[in-house]
């Protein structure tokens, strides 16, 4: 395994995340959040990308649109969009999202969750980007969908980064606009 990169993986999270309400729910998944994830990820050199989704009819529906891209008319007819979702891999928790990190790296990675709310343990982009970038270990990096991850999940982690500060009141980025912003301030 090369370590010119940091070893960092990217998870997109459909659960266990929140509702409006602050109920814990899980999302639909949306193929346009596959696409641009797999883009995003291949362009930034990305270890992995996860979709985790506890329904079998959401896993089988990105299962679908992953080989019409990757094998036959859709890899033919757009080779850069196999390339990137060739990356993706689909699962229905993020037990099995850390199983194979572990098993690919040799331990488990070091969580780190995001949010669009400030936490008083958060961690700047500059010293995350010096963490990942100076320890040689895998980290995985989370990203919720809805109105974001659990409390209890995020507790859990060994890092929580500082959301995106832009200086209006207004913070509601799409998840796939939020992780553009974080890889590239991460890896760029």
């Amino acid at each position: 395994m090369s370590h010119d990169r940091p070893q960092l993986f990217v998870a997109l999270l459909h659960f266990p995340v929140y509702n409006k309400n602050r109920e814990v729910i899980a999302t639909s998944l949306t193929t346009v959040n596959l696409h641009d994830l797999a883009r995003l990820v291949t362009t930034y050199g990305v270890m992995g990308c996860y979709v985790v989704t506890p329904f079998q009819r959401q896993r089988e529906l990105a299962c679908r649109m992953i080989v019409h891209w990757t094998e036959g008319y859709g890899a033919a007819y757009n080779s850069t969009r196999a390339e990137a979702l060739q990356h993706l891999c689909i699962v229905d928790s993020l037990a099995e999202v850390e199983q194979d990190i572990s098993r690919r790296c040799g331990s488990a990675p070091h969580t780190i969750a995001t949010d669009a709310r400030r936490f008083p343990q958060c961690t700047s982009y500059a010293d995350l980007r010096d963490i990942i970038w100076r320890q040689r270990e895998a980290f995985l990096l989370l990203l919720g969908t809805g109105w974001g991850l659990t409390d209890e999940l995020m507790a859990g982690c060994n890092y929580i980064l500082a959301p995106i500060a832009v200086g209006t009141r207004y913070n509601h980025l799409p998840v796939r606009v939020a992780a553009g912003i974080m890889l590239d301030r991460l890896l760029g």
